[in-house]
């Protein structure tokens, strides 16, 4: 799976929320400041090519949505962070919480979901 530019990203996440839109939707649903109209429609065309967004033609309009799932996407580069920074160590990541400045709160509610997911595991 190719990587999102900025842009591209800042597109895909509008299109996950509407789950399908037009431009103008898109461009709509974009945050302050909102990029131009034209900038918009030429970063949709780029996703489109590589294949993270598909269209229905209505006319001389196409209405978009997402072919990548946001969960599918984050997974595969979510690894790819954890190997570049933490050279492919999950300790080393997970070790990262601790030495942030996360409250306790924060770090109690992260090891309350690792123990929920070890015990998905066992079973």
């Amino acid at each position: 799976m190719k990587e999102l530019t900025y842009a591209e990203e800042q597109v895909m996440q509008v299109l996950w929320r509407l789950e399908k839109g037009f431009l103008k939707d898109i461009v709509d649903a974009m945050p302050e400041p909102k990029p131009a109209y034209p900038t918009v429609s030429t970063v949709v065309r780029v996703l489109v090519k590589k294949e993270f967004i598909g269209h229905n033609t209505y006319g001389k309009v196409n209405e978009y949505y997402p072919l990548i799932k946001k969960d599918e996407y984050f997974k595969k580069h979510f690894k790819r962070i954890v190997t570049d920074f933490f050279g492919n160590s999950w300790q080393g990541f997970a070790s990262s919480f601790a030495n942030s400045d996360l409250t306790m709160k924060e770090l109690e509610a992260i090891k309350s979901e690792i123990d929920k997911q070890i015990k998905k595991k066992k079973i």
